[in-house]
Order: structure tokens, then sequence, then C-alpha cells
């Protein structure tokens, strides 16, 4: 069969466009900063058991609806700031000893703890979990994942490199680890740490883990 140089072509039909599913919508990272900032806030200010993503959504200038996008319930809210607290996901030392990881991690620890935010939404969210079992036990989770997930590693590290014996009771060893520095400022809340108190803490808990 020939075809007429001629006559018209069919045109290809050009592709329809895909369309982005119903619902679906892309979460701006500066909006969920804001929201973020906001729980913090909104916390300080009127605690835990008042806060409300009305609140919230208000501080951070935003609908409602943003912010459930992000989180289902205040309690999620509230367990997403604890987790930052609790320096999840924060890379572990490597400073190619056990004194300098735990040096570096008291840090860091410290430095959270003692934000001016941070030591007002801690107590709170403590005295609160005393009353509220689902925050409760969603705080010991959250904070003990996150502690303990940084410590391990480094206990992990000590222990490749000779600096501790692998029958060390990891239980116990991060108990020793974690339970000084938040006795010292979250419990009794002292206003200042004594100059040199970190690297003291960081040799007296190495010498304590080798004696394990």
């Amino acid at each position: 069969m020939t075809t007429n140089a001629d006559e018209p072509q069919p045109q290809p039909q050009p592709r329809p466009r895909r369309r982005t599913p119903a619902g679906a919508a892309v979460l701006r990272e500066d909006v969920t900063e804001a929201i973020r900032a906001a729980v913090f806030e909104e916390l300080a200010a009127v605690g835990y058991a008042r806060m409300s993503i009305e609140g919230i959504a208000r501080r951070a200038g935003v609908g409602k609806t943003a912010v459930y996008r992000r989180w289902r319930s205040k309690l999620h809210l509230v367990l997403d700031i604890v987790s930052a607290l609790a320096v999840q996901g924060l890379p572990a030392p490597d400073t190619g000893s056990l004194e300098g990881d735990l040096r570096l991690l008291y840090e860091v620890t410290s430095r959270a703890l003692r934000h001016p935010v941070a030591s007002q939404v801690i107590p709170d969210l403590q005295a609160e979990a005393a009353r509220n079992p689902d925050l409760a036990e969603a705080m010991r989770k959250t904070l003990r994942e996150g502690q303990d997930g940084v410590a391990s590693r480094i206990l992990e590290a000590a222990t490749e490199r000779g600096e501790l014996s692998p029958a060390v009771d990891p239980d116990l060893a991060l108990d020793l680890i974690s339970g000084p520095l938040y006795w010292r400022s979250v419990v009794i809340r002292s206003p200042k740490l004594p100059k040199g108190y970190l690297g003291a803490l960081a040799r007296a808990t190495a010498e304590g883990l080798k004696a394990l």
C-alpha cells in the first residue's frame, strides 16, 4: 500500500499529564520547622496539659490541617520534640578513645538539656507523665532509644578497640553513661556546671566502665 506524500499524515497524540493523586500534599520543610518551634514555645508557655493543636498552629502561623498532616496528635508532636532532645539520630562520636567519645557525647547532651526552653519543657513532661501512663511509656521508650542508640555505638567501638571487655553488662553500662549528667542537669537542675565537670565526668565514667 502506497501513501501520497501530499496527504496530511496523522499526528501523534500528546500523552496525558500524570495528575497528582487527590489528597497528596508536599510537606514544606519550612512549615514543619515552624511547627516544631511553636511546640517548644507552647510547651514552655502553657505546659503539656493545656497545650493544644490550635495554639501550636496559631504560633506557627499555619492552619490546624498543616499540623495534622504531619502528626496525628499532640502526643506524637511532643514525642518528636523529645526525640530531638534525646539526641536521637546523632552520629556516634568517633574520637578514637572511650574517654574522648564520652566527652563529646556529654558536651552535645549538656547543651541540649540546658537549653532555656528544654529546661522548662522536660520537667513539665516528667510531671505530666506521672499522671498520664501513655505519655510516660512513650517518653520512656523514646528517651531510652535515643540515648541508648548513641551510647551503644560508643560501647561497641570501645570493645572493638579493646578498651572494654565484651562481657560488660550493656544495661548497667548505659545507665552509668546517661545517669549522672541527666541527674545534674534535669533532676537537681544545677544552674551551671563547674569548670572541667564534663571532662572529669567522661574520665570517671570511662574508668567505671572499664571496671565493670
